[in-house]
């Protein structure tokens, strides 16, 4: 914070671009964290001026430590970090830890979709089962690196639809619906999704670290 200002500056970092992401852990983080201003405080990697970090782990939980780590590093901030996919049952858990550059180009929701409906063309209905899967990690900056990291995890489980439906949400959200429910992810309202989103189970399995990580971190409000 800025004494002069009375501003204050970020203080948890999420380490993505991905401006969907941020608005789900901002609702996510809203009036859970005492002192804590989501909508200025709580930033994603570009604003932070935090690199980009390659996923070049094999897990979801490696992916999302590994940019956690750099990113509280890079920016003395705390840092949280997720690798979530989708796990597709006759696939064997593909997509995976590939699921954003399924098509070979990363980011391209579209042709991801377009690939994997196509590949699933002849599964019966039965067989459509998948799940999003999340790794949530959490790094808290020290003298020394990091001085403190968590995971935690989430999963949704659903089935895959014929085709997609909805306009709210990202990436897969249009053609998985959720068990026990009539509407794809991307037909349900923020409130909704983030009630039973894996990303949602795992950030507050992740919550009670957060708390903790800024309660110490010494920039709270003065």
């Amino acid at each position: 914070m800025s004494a002069a200002s009375g501003v204050a500056g970020p203080r948890l970092v999420l380490a993505t671009h991905n401006k969907g992401k941020l608005k789900e852990l901002r609702e996510l983080l809203r009036g859970q964290v005492p002192g804590l201003d989501v909508d200025t405080q709580v930033v994603d990697a570009a604003a932070a001026g935090a690199p980009d970090v390659a996923e070049t782990g094999v897990t979801f939980a490696e992916n999302s430590l590994l940019k956690a780590r750099a990113v509280a590093q890079a920016t003395g901030l705390v840092a949280i970090a997720d690798d979530s996919g989708l796990a597709v049952d006759v696939l064997g858990g593909a997509p995976g830890i590939f699921s954003a550059r399924w098509s070979g180009r990363h980011g391209d929701d579209d042709a991801n979709l377009t690939l994997l409906l196509a590949q699933l063309s002849d599964v019966p209905d039965a067989f459509r089962g998948a799940a999003f899967v999340c790794a949530a990690a959490l790094a808290v900056p020290g003298p020394d690196g990091v001085a403190h990291e968590t995971v935690e995890y989430g999963q949704l489980e659903g089935t895959l639809l014929r085709e997609p439906r909805g306009e709210g949400g990202f990436g897969y959200d249009p053609v998985l619906q959720p068990a026990g429910m009539d509407r794809s992810c991307a037909e349900l309202s923020s409130m909704e999704k983030n009630a039973i989103s894996h990303r949602g189970q795992a950030f507050r399995a992740l919550l009670p670290a957060i708390v903790s990580a800024l309660s110490e971190d010494g920039s709270g409000n003065a």
